[in-house]
């Protein structure tokens, strides 16, 4: 982006409203260019691989429980809790690429969602082997501004004094 005149200016090079930057990926999500293939392998494998770890610390963590042998009602609450928070974690995660998430209702599931990473990382995972997570709703967001700018900015031909008065 450059500026002119003092004017900040679009990729395109019209003044206008600017596009969002996505995390790990800028604003190459506008034109696909300057590495978003790369940034979107790049983020594929990283979640994947951090969601794989992630499944691997937890399966310590069960092993762990089995050894201090607490019970199997213990053991089997604690993976239907993971499981379920995953779940839902996925969910929210997912919805939040295509609408803005409520800010309140993000506050309150904080504890679930940090329970559920696991689930976060695996839509972040599938989504980027589509588009940069979250483009669809920027693209959308980005795209109305522009044609809202366009509408606002659009000059009138002619001197409207000199306009003819129906009678």
């Amino acid at each position: 982006m450059s500026e002119k005149n003092g004017t900040p200016t679009t990729p395109a090079g019209s003044t206008g409203p600017r596009p969002e930057p996505l995390r790990f990926f800028g604003t190459t999500w506008v034109d696909h260019d300057n590495g978003y293939t790369a940034r979107r392998i790049a983020v594929s494998a990283g979640s994947l691989a951090t969601a794989t770890i992630s499944c691997l610390v937890l399966r310590f963590a069960y092993e762990g429980l089995q050894l201090s042998d607490i019970g199997g009602f213990v053991t089997v609450l604690m993976v239907v809790m993971f499981a379920i928070c995953s779940a839902l974690a996925y969910r929210h995660t997912w919805d939040g690429f295509g609408k803005r998430p409520d800010l309140d209702r993000q506050a309150s599931l904080r504890g679930l969602l940090a329970i559920g990473f696991v689930g976060s990382l695996l839509a972040y995972f599938f989504r980027s082997l589509a588009e940069a997570p979250g483009e669809k709703l920027h693209r959308e967001e980005y795209e109305t501004a522009r044609k809202q700018h366009e509408s606002r900015t659009t000059r009138r031909t002619g001197n409207p004094s000199k306009k003819r008065r129906r009678s």
